[in-house]
Order: C-alpha cells, then structure tokens, then sequence
C-alpha cells in the first residue's frame, strides 16, 4: 500500500492545503528553463502574484494556475504549475 505523501509546506514551514493563497516567490526547475520565450514571460508573470492552491498532486506538489484571457481573439491561454517549499509563502489556509 502507498503512503500517502506529508502536506505540502510552504518557505517557512506553514503547511499548504487545497484552497489556500499562496504568493508565488519564484520559479525553477528544469522544466522552467526550457519553457520557450513567449511562454516564459507568461510564467514569470505569476512570480509576486497570489493565488488559491486548485490541487495538491499524488507527489505532495500543490498546484496553481493562471490565465490569460484574449477577448478579442475569444481565445485563453493557461498555465499550471506546481510549486516547492521554496518557491511559495502561504498567505492563509484552505480547508482542512
């Protein structure tokens, strides 16, 4: 039987859970490096933004996601991702 992975923690060692707000502080990775031009500006966008935790993954990763809507166009580009200790700074819990 598979453990279940620990909550997720953010850079100070407050514990993450679906529905809480959390700031983006920075972003890395190696799927992060290779993230073509146009896409990597959308991205880095989200770094200092807040947003509420959508999911926390089979891995213990939280998840959160930002769109970029083109109303004239009718079109929405989105971007998911998810976030290590490090990389986030809970702002105030979700449900339990």
């Amino acid at each position: 039987m598979k453990t279940p992975p620990p909550h997720p923690i953010d850079c100070n060692g407050t514990v993450v859970r679906v529905g809480s707000r959390v700031r983006v502080l920075l972003l890395s990775g190696d799927w992060y490096e290779k993230l073509p031009v146009d896409e990597r500006s959308r991205v880095d966008s989200m770094i200092g933004e807040d947003f509420a935790v959508e999911e926390i993954d089979e891995y213990g990763q939280p998840w959160v996601c930002k769109r970029w809507p083109n109303e004239t166009e009718g079109t929405c580009q989105s971007h998911s991702i998810a976030l290590g200790p490090k990389e986030m700074l809970c702002l105030g819990s979700g449900s339990a």
